[in-house]
């Protein structure tokens, strides 16, 4: 049987934050404001870390501080067990009333500005003590959030596959076609996705899930780029459209969110609507949010 490691070996929760903070910002004055201390009190608790620990954690560089192997797996590990501690208290608080109190959301940029507004106001309403912290990122960041431990939920695009995380659809979002006033497509009576072929279609850049799924409604190849240009926002496409530099798909989400406001583009609507992706709740597995952020997926399907 393992020897139990006395208490006088035991990291403090204070020390352990102490370390992340100095990972996080690279300098003992900064980090010391991060957590509200004075810089000899972080640098004291950082040395009484490494007695307790044994090993040495963190060396002094030029330019900031470096950590050692040893203190970058303690840093990791702290990082682990701050936010397992951080969960406890948030699960205790939130026993007695379910969403109540700081819960971190995510949201993609193509869902965010037009979602977020109508969703914050039925959240208010609903759960009045339920104080939003949001973060707007891309899909595969966001899904490191929550199983970092850093997010609690977030809004993204379905499908999309990610071990480890969980997912409810809560609404079905159409593509439109955005093309220039003058363009042939503007005033054609049918519509279809094989009018796509052989247009500049332009997308969102490498990274945004957007891309992929229009890609993939379109049953394109992921190499297919127009003009090799791409967009880091709907609003950016939009105006790219309107500059004659081709034609894009917008969400449906997006349109009734006023992303096409006063462009001189022209919207239409596919003969047989063209639902490019789904919009759900996504959060850790087995969680201690998970029900929370199954209550928000309720809510928000309405």
């Amino acid at each position: 049987m393992e020897e139990r490691l006395p208490a006088s070996a035991w990291p403090t929760l204070r020390q352990l934050q102490f370390l992340a903070a100095l990972d996080a910002h690279g300098s003992f004055v900064r980090a010391a404001e991060a957590v509200g201390v004075t810089q000899p009190t972080l640098s004291a608790g950082i040395k009484e870390l490494e007695t307790a620990l044994g090993v040495t954690l963190v060396e002094r560089a030029r330019t900031g501080v470096v950590l050692t192997p040893a203190g970058k797996e303690a840093t990791h590990r702290a990082s682990m067990a701050l936010a397992q501690v951080e969960d406890l208290v948030r699960a205790v608080r939130s026993a007695g009333a379910p969403l109540t109190g700081v819960f971190r959301l995510g949201a993609i940029p193509t869902i965010a500005p037009f979602l977020l507004p109508r969703a914050l106001k039925l959240l208010r309403a609903k759960f009045p003590e339920l104080q939003l912290v949001l973060r707007e990122d891309v899909t595969a960041r966001l899904v490191e959030g929550l199983r970092a431990r850093t997010l609690d939920a977030a809004l993204i695009a379905l499908p999309y596959g990610a071990s480890g995380i969980e997912a409810e659809v809560i609404a079905e979002d159409e593509f439109l076609l955005i093309c220039p006033k003058s363009h042939s497509l503007a005033t054609k009576k049918s519509l279809t996705t094989a009018d796509l072929v052989g247009e500049d279609l332009l997308l969102l850049d490498d990274g945004h899930c957007l891309r992929d799924h229009a890609l993939s409604v379109c049953r394109l190849p992921q190499s297919r780029a127009a003009a090799e240009v791409g967009a880091t926002s709907l609003h950016t496409l939009v105006q790219m459209v309107a500059g004659g530099m081709g034609v894009t798909l917008l969400p449906k989400l997006a349109a009734d969110g006023g992303a096409a406001s006063g462009a001189a583009v022209e919207m239409r609507r596919f003969d047989r609507p063209m639902i490019g992706r789904s919009i759900g709740i996504a959060w850790r597995a087995g969680g201690l949010r998970a029900d929370e952020a199954r209550l928000i997926a309720k809510t928000l399907r309405r």
